[in-house]
């Protein structure tokens, strides 16, 4: 037997045929010491009364019938004989000299002493009249073992199956065993495993689709900056560009890796206490230039917010904190200004940033978070965005178990992050 189901239901039908000799052992045993009784017990002394009452009552005709129905239900063979041991019916002689007497007959008188009952005790008969009672449990036995090798085999193939599945690639495939003995754990730790790989799996593809997709625009820029930086006559500015796309280049991918490989495997997050509020701090002072180059301006008062420590990794945190603030420079016009505001609420801390620009849809504020997603109007045109800052921020905060939501503010939009700080 090579399954599980074979092999239980064949260790079942063992332990019936072991537990069916023992019974049928103990039955032989027990009827091979009920012979030699010299005593009649109560229900014993009730049979010679009814006899000795047919024999007076009925004679012959009625004897024989007691005697027959006796012989049908009962272990042994009755006659009744006189107290010299002749049978009534026959007129054979049943009482033998006692060494020629059957080892098998008990002999019980009538309490007046004028009759014999004589029992020859068949030793087979009791084995086979419980054959029917065996064969009923036989088959009881059988049924249950039956249900209990489905039972747990039943769940086993269907594991079986779903692991197939997912190895062929379904990796939605799962057991959802809702079983409390061993094989639900079994089935529950594969669910768990099968969500882990699933989950890596994803981030993967989701990161090679990410680079392969984003890569092109910039590269296509970055070998133009090599072409410009070579034949160009100021040589100087070529060579900056150059610096600059290879140095965005490098941002974008870093930034794909990082939050893709934390979002994959959480082990590799690098949690840590970080004082968030220093943190929007210091990516304001490092935004200022920008800001400048554009003649905007950060509306961010460090010493009015207040001070929030959380718990998550920084790095993690600045890419998506990084990547809203620098969306709302890109579409902010010059001349305007970005405005920041940190507030406490329960259990959380809430950064708000807001630009001046065109706005979005209201049709497309929850589209903007998705990769790659572009706008049609001119909050895309010309500002060299690539679709993927706030798809990063969104699934950064995501990590840490926060929100990230978007509304426009009339003029502009406000981008909010917030992050649980229990």
């Amino acid at each position: 037997m090579n399954t599980v189901y074979g092999r239980i239901a064949l260790w079942a039908l063992a332990t019936v045929l072991a537990g069916f000799v023992v019974v049928v052992g103990i039955s032989l045993y027990s009827t091979r010491h009920e012979t030699g009784r010299t005593e009649p017990n109560r229900y014993d002394s009730v049979l010679i009364d009814d006899t000795v009452a047919a024999w007076r009552n009925g004679g012959a005709t009625q004897l024989r019938e007691q005697l027959d129905r006796m012989n049908r239900h009962l272990t042994g063979r009755y006659s009744l004989t006189d107290a010299s041991g002749r049978d009534l019916l026959t007129g054979e002689q049943r009482l033998p000299p006692k060494s020629q007497a059957p080892t098998r007959t008990n002999v019980f008188p009538s309490p007046d002493g004028a009759f014999r009952l004589v029992e020859v005790y068949q030793e087979n008969f009791r084995f086979r009249a419980t054959i029917p009672y065996h064969a009923l449990l036989l088959g009881a036995v059988a049924v249950l073992c039956g249900a209990l090798a489905a039972n747990l085999a039943s769940p086993l193939r269907r594991l079986a199956n779903v692991v197939d599945r997912f190895g062929a690639g379904e990796l939605s495939a799962r057991v959802n065993s809702t079983r409390k003995d061993e094989i639900g754990e079994v089935s529950r730790a594969f669910d768990r495993m099968a969500g882990r790989i699933a989950t890596l799996l994803t981030a993967e593809r989701r990161l090679l689709q990410d680079i392969s997709h984003e890569l092109r625009s910039p590269l296509a820029r970055l070998a133009f900056a090599a072409e410009l930086a070579r034949t160009a006559p100021d040589r100087e500015a070529a060579i900056e560009r150059l610096k600059k796309e290879i140095a965005r280049l490098t941002d974008l991918v870093g930034g794909l890796i990082q939050v893709t490989r934390a979002e994959g495997d959480p082990d590799t997050a690098r949690m840590q206490l970080v004082r968030f509020d220093e943190l929007v701090t210091t990516l304001v002072e490092d935004c200022r230039l920008e800001a400048a180059q554009k003649r905007c301006t950060i509306g961010w008062d460090a010493m009015a917010g207040p001070a929030v420590t959380l718990n998550g990794d920084r790095e993690v945190l600045r890419r998506a904190v990084e990547n809203v603030l620098r969306n709302a420079l890109r579409y902010t016009p010059a001349g305007s200004g970005v405005e920041i505001l940190l507030t406490r609420v329960s259990g959380a801390v809430r950064l708000a940033i807001r630009d001046v620009g065109p706005g979005v849809p209201e049709d497309a504020l929850e589209k903007i978070f998705t990769p790659f997603f572009r706008l049609d109007d001119s909050r895309d045109s010309a500002t060299g965005g690539i679709g993927l800052g706030l798809a990063i921020a969104h699934r950064a905060v995501t990590l840490h178990h926060g929100r990230l939501w978007a509304e426009n503010a009339s003029p502009g939009l406000r981008v909010t992050i917030e992050l649980p700080t229990g």
